[in-house]
């Protein structure tokens, strides 16, 4: 079996892949400090779970945009697994153009989506990634990654209101009842929620305005279907879009 990672700045996702099904996916705070030891004390618990060794890895491909966790995720690979794994960066075979000005600045994270996307669905797309930050990715119906827009995520935005403003509460993230709250707490959820519906509408209306193109939205992310649901921005959304990219090139980059 493939063991996929993507390391974010808030989580971890992790996949297991039996040929081209994802078996099992879980997902773990991403923690800087944290060694190879401690990620495979989580990992065998989790394989453990699902009726799974380390046995059955056969390999492991990791996308990060979190860099000091690589060591450990390494170490863990090289003493339980028995293997380096693949890391998405500098050197990997994308099978996709970066028309970026300086192509090593891209996440690892955008690279990853945008190749997933276009296996998937051969077209021009805009993939909106609803992660600690909410990123907006244009791939040309050709199949090249032209560029696109970053934005804080709906979670940083939230903690900096209760951080920054005395008196307002932290409040969960989710759709309020309407636009004119009638208290607090529903108030600031419908700021955050129907600025961020905004802002996706907003972004990819300029998007496609620029491009003079009308590529297929494609959201994914842990915040996509909350937000997918009132923009009318987004045709698609494929929670795993990341963990099924990390497949596509580990099949791109094995020997």
């Amino acid at each position: 079996m493939l063991l996929v990672i993507d390391v974010g700045n808030t989580n971890t996702v992790v996949g297991l892949y039996e040929g081209q099904t994802l078996a099992y996916n879980w997902r773990i705070t991403t923690d800087k400090g944290r060694t190879g030891d401690e990620y495979a004390l989580l990992l065998h618990e989790l394989l453990r779970l699902a009726g799974e060794t380390f046995d059955t890895i056969e390999d492991v491909i990791v996308s990060s945009v979190v860099p000091p966790t690589l060591y450990a995720i390494e170490a863990l690979c090289r003493k339980y697994v028995g293997r380096s794994p693949y890391v998405v960066g500098p050197g990997i075979k994308t099978g996709m153009p970066i028309l970026y000005e300086h192509p090593r600045e891209v996440g690892a994270d955008r690279i990853v989506n945008a190749v997933a996307a276009f296996a998937r669905w051969q077209c021009s797309l805009i993939v909106v990634d609803f992660g600690t930050a909410t990123t907006f990715d244009y791939i040309t119906a050709k199949g090249q990654y032209q560029g696109g827009a970053i934005a804080p995520g709906l979670k940083i935005s939230a903690d900096a209101l209760f951080e920054k403003a005395s008196k307002l509460p932290r409040v969960e993230v989710a759709r309020p009842p309407g636009v004119v709250a009638k208290n607090t707490v529903s108030s600031i959820q419908a700021g955050l929620f129907y600025g961020y519906v905004g802002l996706v509408d907003g972004i990819v209306g300029r998007m496609k305005k620029e491009t003079r193109d009308d590529p297929l939205v494609v959201a994914t992310g842990g915040l996509a279907t909350l937000i997918a649901n009132e923009t009318q921005a987004i045709d698609e959304v494929e929670p795993d879009l990341t963990l099924e990219g990390l497949r596509i090139l580990y099949l791109r980059n094995k020997g």
